[in-house]
């Protein structure tokens, strides 16, 4: 699970040296596909994430006409659009060797398990 206040990563896009990726991995190709996957994971942990504290202002109410903004809700709404996107996360974790992979074509594992 990723503490998303923890994180280091920059908010904004960061033009990267290709051959930097690709010396961490078999190829430019591998890396890509490691921090897409990677990417991927960390976005559905968000939306779980924000998922379950949203899930607390759900009203079940059928009344269309009352629509109440709460103050905690905006709040939280507002810290997940604050927050880097899970791309930039993931480049980041690859970037500094947190991620684990392996190619089981190749049979071997590369890169630091993250803890």
């Amino acid at each position: 699970m990723v503490d998303f206040k923890k994180i280091k990563a920059s908010s904004n896009t960061i033009t990267r040296n290709p051959a930097a990726l690709s010396a961490k991995a078999d190829s430019i190709y591998e890396a890509v596909a490691v921090i897409g996957r990677r990417a991927n994971q960390i976005s559905v942990e968000m939306k779980e994430e924000l998922s379950r504290k949203l899930q607390e202002f759900a009203s079940y109410a059928d009344n269309l006409e009352e629509v109440f903004e709460n103050r905690e809700q905006i709040e939280i709404s507002k810290f997940y659009e604050r927050i880097p996107k899970p791309v930039l996360i993931a480049t980041q974790e690859f970037e500094e060797g947190e991620i684990y992979y392996r190619n089981p074509a190749k049979g071997k594992g590369s890169t630091k398990e993250k803890e």
